[in-house]
């Protein structure tokens, strides 16, 4: 028998808000967390402007310093994250959960970068490596978040780290539902983490011609906007506490939404740009629905796009959108929070999943902002520059990567 799924804990590291309060504020009110980055105007490079993270001092969800000096910050954003969804939740390994039965699922597009930057110019003044850390390593891998989280909070259940680009922690979050839903796990911590908003990440992005080169950072991240010219590059990390539903209900825990969809298609088309027809992104989609039983006659849905701000993706989503929903795309709210986030690249999904069982919870659709200038393409409704209310009952979030990697999860407002 299939078990339903719940959510029972956020938290979030972002370059609008490290709390859940205070990201869920700053979208409603439209404020844009990019800026321009010193280190990067005094390389000169091309590019400089990105999402990051401000007023972040890990000791405050007590992460320890020479924990720190160890980690690369995208490890200690995951970690910061964690603790506040665990918090959040409730739950506690060997107390109201058993070890085995939770499972760890926290992902990141690119890992280390920081660190792999650091300890290369060091093999570079000295080639016999004898000055690169022992820390390297485990500092760089891709799974040493998930590692960390589960060494944490004692989650001896399944640890996975899921990498699928931008798609990365969509797909964490769809899988964990699937373990949840299957029987293999009574709760999942997951999510995803980046901190790649470092001079050779931020110089690989923009020499595959990926970034905007625009140079106000208040007007750069346009999704949907028939000016836009590329996407923004940001850090940050989201985790949820999916948990089965009846084991949730039973400890008394507050559910914030039930996860009920999860659809995984790949373009197979391209190494960077997606499918143009949305062919394979509908198909993704349409899965997400059927699993959630969308009624287009008694559901009110809201979408958060994945709307990177490049001519290609918003064009293909879009049609995407049409060849999924029919006549009801025209109905649906949707938004990009791109626009005032930036691309989180693996921690993304995550964000946004946040984002939206948060527009289920308090009814209010956050804008896409800086869209003054709508792309006659894109002709659906992406909430323009201010918020706006709505009582909607079901959402979706998508997520495109490189590679062809499409993921879609759903949620329920719970009744």
């Amino acid at each position: 028998m299939e078990k339903r799924v719940a959510i029972t804990g956020l938290g979030i590291i972002s370059p609008i808000g490290n709390d859940i309060e205070t990201f869920r504020k700053n979208l409603v009110d439209g404020v844009c967390g990019i800026e321009s980055v010193p280190e990067l105007e005094q390389r000169g490079a091309a590019v400089h402007i990105a999402g990051t993270i401000k007023d972040f001092n890990p000791e405050e969800y007590g992460i320890e310093k020479p924990l720190v000096r160890k980690q690369d910050l995208f490890t200690i954003y995951a970690l910061a994250a964690a603790v506040q969804a665990m918090k959040d939740s409730g739950l506690e390994s060997g107390v109201n959960i058993d070890p085995f039965r939770l499972g760890t699922y926290i992902s990141s597009g690119i890992g280390g970068i920081e660190t792999l930057q650091r300890e290369d110019a060091k093999i570079m003044e000295d080639p016999s490596g004898q000055w690169i850390s022992p820390n390297f390593i485990p500092a760089t891998i891709g799974d040493m978040a998930a590692g960390q989280v589960a060494i944490r909070f004692g989650a001896q259940g399944s640890c996975l780290d899921i990498v699928t680009a931008c798609a990365t922690s969509t797909h964490s979050l769809g899988e964990a539902y699937r373990a949840i839903r299957h029987g293999y796990a009574d709760a999942i911590i997951t999510g995803g983490s980046e901190h790649a908003c470092v001079p050779l990440g931020v110089a690989g992005f923009a020499n595959a011609h990926a970034l905007t080169k625009e140079t106000d950072p208040k007007h750069a991240s346009l999704p949907f906007n028939a000016n836009r010219g590329g996407f923004v590059m940001a850090d940050g990390a989201a985790v949820l506490i999916l948990e089965e539903y009846g084991h949730a209900v039973e400890r008394g825990a507050h559910i914030y939404a039930e996860m009920v969809g999860y659809g995984t298609t790949c373009d197979a088309h391209h190494a960077t740009a997606p499918r143009p027809d949305g062919t394979t992104q509908a198909e993704c989609i349409r899965q997400a629905l059927e699993q959630a039983g969308f009624d287009p006659t008694a559901d009110t849905l809201y979408i958060n796009a994945h709307g990177t701000g490049t001519h290609l993706n918003d064009t293909a989503e879009t049609m995407a959108y049409k060849l999924a929903l029919g006549d009801s795309a025209y109905k649906a709210h949707i938004s990009s929070t791109k626009s005032m986030h930036g691309h989180m690249l693996g921690a993304t999904g995550a964000a946004e999943a946040i984002a939206s069982i948060l527009v289920l919870r308090d009814g209010i659709i956050p804008p896409t902002i800086n869209l003054d200038a709508p792309d006659p393409e894109c002709d659906l409704d992406y909430t323009p520059n201010k918020a706006v209310k709505a009582d909607v009952n079901i959402a979706i979030s998508d997520s495109f990567g490189f590679g062809g990697h499409n993921a879609c999860i759903a949620f329920r407002k719970v009744k």
